[in-house]
């Protein structure tokens, strides 16, 4: 089983990255009184950092040959006070642009989370839960290198850098000249090694999602892999996703290791010719001691910013390379259009009408041809049908997850295409066949869809979905813990306290899809009360299999390949005797 594919290059290479200007206007500039604090923190950091190779030569050619005692005092308080300085300002860096940059990927990660979930449905189900999780969690921790220590470090390397050289050149033009070439060939590696390394760390990134999107399902389908004895499969599959991901670090690691490596010989070789040159110099009288031992420090001043430019460089390449994703998911299109969906309900009566509607989830594969239906306010309209015939895309259609490819559904005569989703969703209930249910207590399961509801409300809903039929049993009541996805509870107990929910939102038009298919006999029949309390007066669409639950549905639609076969009531059905006969006759056999 290959779960983990290399895709092709072409769609993740051809993507639009993000430039660096592109970073500053979004994620810098906003915050550029901060960076500008620390820019100037750095700076302070990086000048008296300098303090100590800049009075190594008056300590070396006039303090010490003079035995001025004075002026050496003066220089150990000049020294000290340059390092109190450097370490205070290193505080600060951490405690204001570090904590700044957690508080932006939090934030960021909000902004992005928000944005999935204005994502609409199709989105989701050709994406991978788990790879979602990975993308909202991962990828924008990358940004703490630019708002953080590392886009200032830079700026402040390159200051100190520049300051050194000056100060080299002001010593010794020829031995400054001679540690130029080694550093210029450096540089000129550490670009080519970006570019290289940028598509690496954005591979990472996808490979990643993939990893964790099936560790997710592996986590989640534990009972069926254990069921059919398929660890061993599982385990593949995630040593291969692994292994991927460890080829990919490795490519990192190796360009990262080539600069580093270079840059050691490069400016060993620099450090080499320094010594020769400056103790040349010496013994000829054109360089003193002092000079010599500030020219070395100064070096290092210039060098070190150079080498560390390499792991920050990195850095930056693998925020830029996480903003690329992260980008790509915030320029989706939402499913709640503004300019399109202007209409909004206060309230409605439920008169859903289908016009002509045809849909496809793919160019050219319509799954609905032409439907045409009306459900009247307070009436119950059921889809039968085989599997795959269409029913649960005229219920997506409904609950606004699809729109029409040509055609119009309406609400209340208003063009569903064009009211407000949020406006519309509060007026809308649906019961799952696989009812989802979230990790905690049976209480906030139930009052999910309205947290603020009264005692007097919640009893309500669940007494008329009996589910205090079963939690009168438990120690807790409706405090008990029901697990993760509700694995605690049985399936009828599961569908119940999905009933109960619908019942406390108090919408206007219910969507119930195999809402009785996992209830036992007994739990059915409860159901059945309760599920004729939740469709008063209100429009329903019931997506039915146990045909013998839709008897005294107002109107019965058969669908056949994405075409709606016959319309009537149960009774006016049986007297056709046609595809609902048939269909009724085989089950009331079995």
């Amino acid at each position: 089983m290959q779960h983990y594919k290399n895709k092709t290059k072409t769609s993740e290479d051809k993507k639009k990255k993000v430039t660096i200007a592109q970073a500053f206007k979004t994620i810098i500039w906003p915050r550029r009184n901060l960076v500008f604090i620390g820019l100037i923190l750095i700076v302070l950091s990086r000048l008296s950092s300098l303090v100590l190779p800049w009075k190594s030569k008056a300590l070396l050619d006039d303090v010490i040959p003079n035995k001025d005692y004075d002026q050496l005092y003066n220089l150990l308080l000049i020294v000290g006070i340059a390092i109190l300085v450097q370490s205070i300002t290193s505080f600060l860096l951490t405690k204001i642009l570090s904590v700044q940059a957690q508080y932006l990927i939090s934030e960021l990660r909000a902004q992005v989370q928000k944005k999935v979930l204005s994502l609409p449905i199709r989105f989701f189900d050709n994406t991978k839960s788990g790879e979602l999780v990975s993308r909202i969690m991962t990828d924008v921790e990358g940004v703490r290198n630019l708002i953080g220590t590392g886009l200032v470090q830079m700026v402040g390397g390159t200051i100190t850098a520049v300051i050194s050289l000056i100060l080299l050149v002001n010593i010794s033009l020829s031995m400054t000249l001679f540690v130029l070439v080694p550093v210029a060939i450096f540089g000129v590696i550490a670009l080519k090694a970006f570019g290289y390394i940028r598509p690496i760390f954005r591979k990472r990134g996808v490979i990643n999602a993939q990893v964790t999107g099936r560790l997710t399902e592996t986590l989640a389908g534990v009972r069926v892999i254990k069921a059919f004895n398929a660890e061993e499969q599982e385990n593949k599959a995630f040593e291969e996703g692994v292994e991927r991901l460890f080829q990919n670090v490795k490519k990192s690691l190796t360009a990262t290791a080539i600069m580093t490596s270079t840059s050691t010989f490069l400016l060993g070789i620099a450090s080499t010719g320094i010594m020769g040159i400056g103790g040349y110099k010496i013994m000829m009288g054109e360089l003193t001691v002092g000079d010599f031992l500030s020219f070395t420090l100064l070096l290092g001043f210039m060098i070190a910013p150079i080498v560390q430019m390499s792991n920050i460089g990195s850095q930056l390449t693998e925020a830029l390379a996480g903003l690329d994703r992260t980008e790509e998911l915030m320029n989706m299109t939402t499913e709640e259009d503004s300019e399109n969906r202007t209409i909004i309900l206060d309230k409605i009566d439920g008169h859903l009408e289908f016009k002509d509607v045809s849909f496809q989830y793919e160019e050219d594969k319509e799954v609905l041809h032409n439907i045409d239906f009306t459900a009247p306010p307070g009436s119950v309209t059921a889809l039968v049908g085989s599997s795959g015939s269409g029913k649960s895309t005229i219920a997506g259609l409904v609950a606004t997850f699809l729109n029409p490819k040509s055609g119009m559904v309406t609400i209340d005569h208003q063009d569903l295409s064009k009211v407000n989703l949020s406006s519309y969703r509060q007026h809308l209930g649906v019961v799952l066949q696989d009812e989802f249910l979230f990790e905690g207590t049976i209480r906030e399961n139930i009052l999910f869809p309205k947290p603020n509801a009264s005692e007097e409300e919640l009893q309500h809903a669940v007494k008329a979905a009996y589910v205090n039929e079963f939690t009168d049993r438990f120690d807790d009541g409706l405090d008990t813990l029901i697990g993760e996805r509700g694995v605690k509870l049985s399936g009828g107990q599961r569908q119940r306290l999905a009933i109960a929910r619908a019942i406390l939102a108090d919408p206007k038009i219910i969507i119930l899809d195999e809402a009785t298919s996992n209830l036992d006999t007994e739990s059915e029949g409860l159901i059945q009360k309760s599920l004729s309390e939740l469709t008063k007066n209100r429009t329903t669409i019931v997506i039915a299999h146990r045909l013998s639950t839709i008897k005294k549905a107002d109107q019965i639609l058969v669908v056949e390949a994405g075409r709606i076969a016959e319309r009537g009531s149960h009774e006016e059905l049986i007297a056709k005797q046609g595809r609902y006969f048939d269909l009724y006759t085989y089950q009331a056999k079995i």
